[in-house]
């Protein structure tokens, strides 16, 4: 199947965004989790010199929702991004974005207040999948 040009992502094994903040580090995970697409948000605290990742939200999904959101959001094209950081720019959000799709690709994408296309619509897709299920509205 053609995707612009590029095959559309037909599986997953994991994603997982890292977005990091002043005041705030968030991890979003996604897994296939026998046949179902599990959602979960973490937390980061900090304690000393060791960090530990706090489960906040955590919900089961159909496949198809993950991957339609990949696919919208058209992850394959984030591969290789590196947003580096506007100059005069003094503050801002970071991220870290890892996949594992379509068998074993991997797709890596980074940046500091420079974000892929899309980027934006990928973060606040996983907050209302969460926040949905959190309200019991699965």
């Amino acid at each position: 199947m053609l995707f612009f040009g590029k095959k559309k992502i037909e599986s997953f094994e994991k994603v997982t965004i890292n977005i990091s903040g002043m005041r705030h580090i968030c991890e979003y995970e996604i897994v296939m989790k026998d046949g179902k697409a599990e959602f979960s948000e973490y937390g980061i605290n900090f304690k000393s010199s060791k960090s530990d990742r706090v489960l906040k939200k955590r919900v089961l999904c159909e496949k198809e929702t993950a991957l339609n959101l990949l696919n919208d959001c058209k992850i394959l094209s984030w591969d290789g991004f590196y947003g580096k950081h506007p100059k005069r720019v003094l503050d801002g959000t970071m991220f870290t974005f890892k996949a594992t799709v379509n068998g074993g690709k991997q797709i890596y994408a980074s940046g500091s207040q420079n974000f892929p296309r899309h980027y934006h619509d990928f973060e606040d897709a996983l907050s209302e999948i969460l926040n949905r299920a959190e309200q019991g509205d699965k």
